[in-house]
Formats: C-alpha cells, structure tokens, sequence
C-alpha cells in the first residue's frame, strides 16, 4: 500500500516531515567539503524559518558566535525569503528516502507539534504558499519510497506493543479496567467544560493556555508496531514527549475480531466527531485558535460512546501526517482538532492480554533507542 503524496502536503505535520528530510537527503548527498554551497539550503531553511517564528526574539532568540571575532550585527544576518528557500529545494540533489534518514524526519515533525500556541517558522514556512511546488517534489519522493510503505497501512494485529515510559505508571497506581476509565472520563471532560464555561475567558485571543489535546483517556493501553528487526515505534514517535530515558516495551495480543475504527485521514477523523460529537469549546477556545488560527465552537469524539461500537481506534502514520494541527470541519459551525496522538498509535477501548514474558527494557542513547541486555 503506498501513500499518496498529496496527503504529505494537506497538513503540519506533513509537510514538516518533507521540510526536514530535505535536509536530510541533501545533507547525505554531500562530498564531504565543508563550503557554504553545500549547506545553503539547510541555512536558507535555518534563517527564514527564524525569521517567520512568532516567538522570535522571545522564546527564540538567535545567538552568533564567531572565533577571534564579535557577532555579526543583526543587520548583516541571512533574511532569505520563502521564495528563495523554494528556489533552492527545487534545485537540491536528494538521495532516495532510507529507513533510518526517514524515521528520523518523521520523529522529527512529531517532536515539533505544538497546539498550545502559534505553529514555529519552520512549520510557517513550510505552509508558505511559494513553497508548495518544492514540496510536492520532496513528497513524491517520501510517497513512493519502500520505508514509507507501512505508514497507508491499518492495524498490525499480529504485532502491537505498549510502551511504558520511566515515571509514568507508579507500582502503587490502582488497576482499573477500560470501562472505568472510559467512564471517569466522561465525568472529568464534563467538569472541565462547566469550569471552563464559569470562569475561562470567552475570548479566544485571550492568552489563556488549558488542555489542548483530543486523544482518549490516557490510561488505556495503546500500542503501535514493532517493525521488522527493529523497535516498538512507539519509543520513538510521541507528542509532546517529556525527555524520557529509559522506557519498557511489552507485547499485547490483539483480540481476535476485535472492532477496529482506522483514521487515515481527515475524512475519518471527522466523521467520529460527526457521529459521536462531545463539545469542548469552552475548554478550547483559546489553544485550538493558537494553533490553527480558527475562531468558532470546537468538538472532540465522546470516547465512551465510540467503545460501544469500536474495540479500538489506530490511526496511520498517512492519517497523522495529514491531519495532525489542522481545523478539520466538521457540521456547520462545528470543527475539530486532531492533537496528543502518536502515528500508528492505537488506543483500545477493551481490556486487551498483556504479554509481560516479552517485557524489554529500552534506554535513550543520544537521539536513538537502544534495548538493554536481559538481566
């Protein structure tokens, strides 16, 4: 099943994964002399996106330092424009996408979602519409690549691993069953929209940060794939990961006929909104306009009413990189966001077998994973 490259381009995440494997790919094809020419557009790419971040000059500030001299006066620093950027990804020499050149673009453009506050310069500049024509090229390369060939694909029920990152589930933590989690939330998500509704502000410019995300309740199990010979790819691919260094990866086996909803795009994220819509506009208001710059009433998918048609829900790594940050329309006035889910993550509204025989411990190692030897 191969990916369509148009999904590479329809949202954030999407077209950062192609902003940073450019990089990558042009980075990989060079002969090794260490010249300005080999590295412009990494550079051009560097300096528009800092010049395009709202939050230069605050959260991002650009030091320069230079040997034997001082800095060079702001005045005097690189201002390519998206256009120039786009000249130069166009002209770019790219090396066919490899496993682990591609992972890393991927783990990437999830390390940089953000849907507590405006998108940074690269995602701006990614979006920028001189760069759409560059891009595509980059995302036709991505598409037809042999690593990218698993992300169209539905649930891997033959191999699914929940990972447990250090600090995340305390020895003492009660056990609680998926019906009861699903039940306390419900009861949490309508606490949170009255107190949201009584004492938030109504405004959606107003700087106000509250919860941001849409995933189910977070302590049901989730699993993603292992792929061939390497690791559980939930270690790699999270949302608004915390820095972990050491995790646990075990398997769990998947129910047999077990009712699975696949998102792999928009379309079908819409539609659980569409068919199951809990409104959260009151709790949203103030991040999703940050995010996606889009003023009206927001809804999210009532993960308890879903559990009674579905045993689980995966969305594709296609669906994630197209969906992912955007405004996503739903009914009328209605839109939705998808946030604080993982590509190939698949939450699981049934209580699912825990093969705890096959737990292995995981350690970060620089920017990879690396699994620890059996005690």
């Amino acid at each position: 099943m191969t990916v369509d490259p148009a999904v590479l381009l329809a949202g954030p995440r999407g077209r950062r994964l192609c902003l940073e494997w450019a990089q990558v790919a042009q980075r990989s094809d060079d002969t090794g002399d260490d010249t300005a020419d080999d590295n412009r557009l990494t550079s051009a790419i560097f300096y528009a996106a800092h010049n395009l971040d709202p939050d230069r000059g605050s959260s991002r500030v650009l030091f320069s330092f230079v040997a034997g001299q001082s800095a060079p006066p702001i005045a005097e620093r690189p201002t390519p424009s998206a256009q120039e950027v786009a000249h130069l990804l166009a002209a770019a020499a790219l090396a066919d996408p490899d496993d682990r050149a591609l992972l890393r673009a991927l783990v990437a453009a999830v390390d940089h979602a953000r849907y507590w506050q405006p998108p940074d310069g690269e995602d701006v500049l990614a979006a920028a519409p001189e760069m759409r024509a560059a891009l595509a090229r980059v995302a036709a390369l991505i598409a037809s690549s042999r690593p990218a060939a698993w992300w169209a694909t539905p649930l891997d029920r033959a191999e699914q691993w929940a990972v447990e990152f250090e600090g995340t589930v305390e020895p003492g933590d009660p056990v609680q069953t998926a019906a009861q989690l699903l039940e306390q939330w419900g009861v949490a998500r309508a606490e949170e929209n009255a107190l949201a509704e009584r004492t938030w502000p109504a405004d959606p410019r107003a700087v106000f940060s509250g919860p941001w995300w849409s995933k189910p309740p977070a302590r049901l199990t989730n699993s993603t794939r292992a792929l061939a010979g390497a690791q559980p790819v939930g270690l790699g691919l999270v949302e608004d990961a915390l820095g972990w260094q050491t995790a646990t990866a075990h398997r769990i086996h998947a129910p047999q006929g077990a009712r699975v909803y696949e998102i792999d795009g928009a379309d079908a994220w819409a539609y659980l909104c569409r068919r199951y819509p809990v409104e959260v506009t009151a709790a949203r208001r103030q991040v999703w306009f940050m995010t996606t710059a889009r003023i009206g009433r927001w809804v999210v998918p009532d993960w308890s009413r879903v559990a009674l048609d579905f045993d689980a829900v995966h969305l594709t790594v296609a669906g994630y990189l197209a969906t992912a940050g955007r405004a996503i329309p739903v009914a009328d006035d209605l839109a939705t966001v998808l946030a604080g889910w993982d590509p190939d993550q698949t939450w699981w509204f049934i209580d699912v077998e825990h093969d705890h025989s096959t737990s292995r411990v995981w350690r970060r190692e620089h920017s990879d994973w690396a699994a620890q030897p059996d005690a």
